[in-house]
């Protein structure tokens, strides 16, 4: 049974989150979640790397690696191609938007490392998605850390950290919100589900 498009892009965003449901992404994701403007524009970075590696990718798998015989080097070439595309998007960003290439500092770059982006390329494979699941599974996935990580500076702004104890201050209190965050995308879990 092959799975709607749609219901996969969905499920992408809520149900199968990748940060909430998978914990890939953590790094940039508690980092980078302390001012929502900088957090918007570390989730479009990771939303748009994260849809097009899916697509480049799933080329190279299917049209280089597989007719060559060389699925073995899977891990190496996906992350070459995610790492040459995040240098594009960083030079990209620099040229158009130098507030945000500055507010977001060296986590731009780390884009490259975060496992989130590489998780969704391993995921279709393993999933055997065709070419459109792929890109909405990839596209649903970066939207869902966005709207993770959107939240979780949206609270932060708020949460006034004098009035908390001092052991549960800063990454705690974020990994606390986090987990309450992933609870609350149980409750879509009886809508769609991927495995």
């Amino acid at each position: 049974m092959e799975i709607s498009v749609f219901i996969l892009f969905m499920a992408a965003v809520f149900t199968s989150n990748i940060l909430l449901t998978n914990f890939l992404g953590m790094c940039s994701y508690l980092s980078v979640s302390k001012q929502v403007e900088s957090s918007i524009g570390l989730g479009l970075a990771v939303f748009f790397v994260m849809t097009c590696t899916t697509a480049l990718n799933y080329a190279v798998y299917y049209f280089i690696l597989v007719p060559l015989d060389l699925i073995y080097l899977q891990y190496i070439i996906f992350i070459i191609v995610i790492a040459a595309f995040v240098q594009l998007t960083e030079m990209v960003i620099e040229r158009f938007s130098p507030v945000l290439y500055y507010s977001l500092g060296i986590f731009l770059p780390l884009i490259t490392v975060n496992c989130a982006i590489l998780g969704v390329s391993l995921f279709m494979i393993i999933r055997n998605y065709t070419f459109i699941q792929s890109v909405a599974f990839g596209a649903g996935s970066g939207i869902g850390w966005m709207l993770a990580i959107l939240a979780l500076a949206g609270i932060r702004e708020r949460v006034n950290e004098k009035f908390i104890p001092i052991g549960l201050r800063g990454a705690a209190l974020s990994l606390i919100i986090t987990g309450i965050m992933a609870l609350g995308f149980i409750g879509f879990s009886g809508i769609a589900v991927i495995q």
